[in-house]
């Protein structure tokens, strides 16, 4: 046999030698045991127990938030429904490794060693508990994840830390203007609004019946530059916080007109199907009164100026967190339909419903 064959022979006869030994040396035993990896990883990652320190680690650093999730809806024992800090944001301790290896989880007590997550996708994270499917407790809220608020992050309308809207804690100061004072400083407004506040363009708003605690927030948005409009912005820079008490008082008390439209029966019919929806229903009421002055009424209110507000959120040249993430998820149709739904509703409450809202503000 020539010499360079036998050479090669052991050659790879040496190779073969070096892998067998590095295969036993470097190779786990329990490699391919369950599949294409170690065996022994699952034992030992399932050791790796995270160490959950509990709530009143958490106390002493975040104490307004403690306070907000102690004494709200996520700590109710009476429900059985206690979510506590680390099942949203991680295990505020290290971790009990008990296997060879210390995975990328491993780390010292916080806050020595990094800040606990701060969940960015509340959609993904609330939904875990709060998407309505058959078999959950009655308890816990249960929601169509599509239909309740589209696309839009949870914690634009809940505090993540007490969820439950408070109605009540979130309802504007009472208004303390003089609706009768008021009647001389609308003069200004008369010419766009109308004389009672029923403007007599389309594309304006009607203020008559609008809540005066709205009405005055919108002025004091305006002089402040948080609105923006070139007219509204000038005429209320001139008003004092009075006379925005005032006017906002002499138009909530004002005779609200229905501004009705050309409606068709089925853009109606598709408006209120969205209306009454948890996204616009919440704050707008499902008949288009908002039960917190802090919100506008939209029910009587013009066509034109609706479709034109929410047009306006949608492409952020009127800003709101609540409604920019609202709008974004809204057709031109739906624009169309939910603005004519609204305006054809009537701007005054039935004397049930009004009897009603009386007695729950007393």
């Amino acid at each position: 046999m020539p010499k360079h064959i036998i050479r090669l022979i052991v050659l790879i006869a040496a190779f073969g030698g070096v892998a067998y030994v590095a295969r036993v040396f470097f190779v786990d035993d329990s490699f391919y045991l369950y599949g294409h990896y170690r065996g022994d990883s699952v034992a030992e990652i399932a050791s790796d127990v995270p160490k959950y320190r509990g709530t009143a680690y958490c106390q002493s650093c975040h104490t307004a938030r403690y306070n907000e999730w102690s004494a709200g809806i996520h700590n109710s024992a009476d429900i059985k429904k206690v979510v506590k800090c680390e099942a949203c944001h991680g295990a505020a301790g290290g971790r009990k490794s008990q296997g060879i290896a210390e995975h990328p989880a491993s780390s010292v007590d916080h806050p020595a060693g990094v800040k606990l997550a701060i969940p960015k996708d509340t959609v993904k994270l609330c939904t875990l508990c709060h998407e309505a499917m058959p078999g959950r407790p009655v308890e816990q809220r249960q929601i169509d994840v599509a239909k309740h608020a589209g696309t839009q992050q949870c914690i634009v309308c809940h505090n993540p830390h007490s969820p439950k809207i408070n109605f009540a804690a979130a309802a504007a100061k009472a208004p303390t203007g003089n609706a009768a004072a008021g009647k001389a400083v609308s003069a200004a407004c008369a010419g766009c609004h109308g004389a009672a506040g029923v403007s007599a363009n389309p594309a304006w708003p009607n203020l008559a019946g609008q809540h005066a605690s709205y009405l005055a927030d919108a002025l004091k948005a305006f002089k402040s530059g948080v609105r923006d409009n070139a007219i509204m912005s000038g005429a209320a820079k001139n008003l004092s916080e009075v006379e925005m008490q005032n006017v906002a008082a002499y138009f909530a008390n004002a005779k609200c007109k229905t501004a009705g439209g050309a409606t068709a029966k089925a853009e109606a019919e598709a408006g209120a199907s969205k209306a009454k929806t948890a996204a616009c229903a919440t704050c707008h009421g499902v008949n288009g009164i908002s039960g917190n002055p802090a919100w506008p009424s939209l029910a009587g209110q013009n066509q034109d100026y609706l479709a034109g507000a929410l047009k306006a959120f949608k492409d952020g040249s009127r800003n709101s967190a609540v409604m920019g993430g609202i709008a974004k998820d809204l057709s031109a149709a739906d624009i169309d339909n939910l603005a004519g739904y609204y305006a054809t509703l009537s701007c005054r409450l039935s004397q049930p419903e009004s009897e009603q809202r009386r007695a729950k503000n007393d």
